[in-house]
């Protein structure tokens, strides 16, 4: 078991949890606006939704890399590249975090928490960015590839959990910060660059 390469795929996770997307965002408007308790709820739904893709990763790209080398390099390069895609993406966008807590309905924590799941189990580009992310650090030849996924995933999930929890208890400071340094949206941008690119070359270069 490479232990590293566990380490390297949590500071990864780490770094994608805390840069701005649409998740964390909701997250923080919500406990904005509803209260901690109501931001911690749509956390838990968000992430109960993440074991959905995890389990069509591991069971789909675990029948391929038993099948053939070849397609899994495949498999391996097609997520680099949709990884550099992303960075692109970024690169391209606006550098702003913009924070609009009026268009932000109240929901009970029922609602936010099955919204949660639903936002994550029906967004296909959760499953593409598992596929591309996660063969990269398979850590172990003797365990199963289904079990080192399945692992994978629920590291993913732990941390994106802590990360996200912390953002829903301490919304109230995030925000403040946020719109008193317009700069940091710059740095977000720039962060979530650097670790697309970074996790595009770890995986390129990763052995099966």
């Amino acid at each position: 078991m490479n232990i590293e390469t566990l380490l390297a795929f949590v500071v990864a996770t780490s770094a994608l949890a805390i840069s701005p997307g649409p998740d964390n965002i909701y997250v923080l408007m919500q406990s904005i606006v509803n209260g901690t308790k109501y931001g911690l709820a749509t956390v838990c739904g968000l992430i109960s939704g993440c074991l959905v893709h995890t389990t069509l990763v591991a069971f789909g790209v675990s029948a391929i890399i038993k099948e053939n080398d070849l397609l899994f390099f495949i498999i391996k390069c097609l997520g680099a590249a949709y990884l550099l895609y992303l960075a692109f993406k970024v690169y391209k966008s606006d550098a702003k975090v913009e924070l609009n807590d009026t268009a932000v309905p109240k929901k009970s924590m029922w609602q936010l928490f099955k919204q949660g799941v639903i936002m994550n189990v029906l967004n296909p580009k959760v499953s593409i960015f598992f596929l591309a992310f996660f063969p990269g650090f398979l850590f172990s030849e003797t365990l199963s590839s289904v079990k080192q996924f399945y692992i994978l995933g629920l590291l993913f999930m732990a941390t994106s959990f802590i990360i996200f929890s912390l953002v829903a208890i301490l919304a109230g400071s995030i925000s403040t910060y946020l719109k008193s340094h317009k700069n940091i949206g710059l740095f977000l941008k720039w962060l979530q660059i650097v670790v697309f690119v970074g996790i595009a070359i770890f995986i390129f270069f990763s052995e099966k």
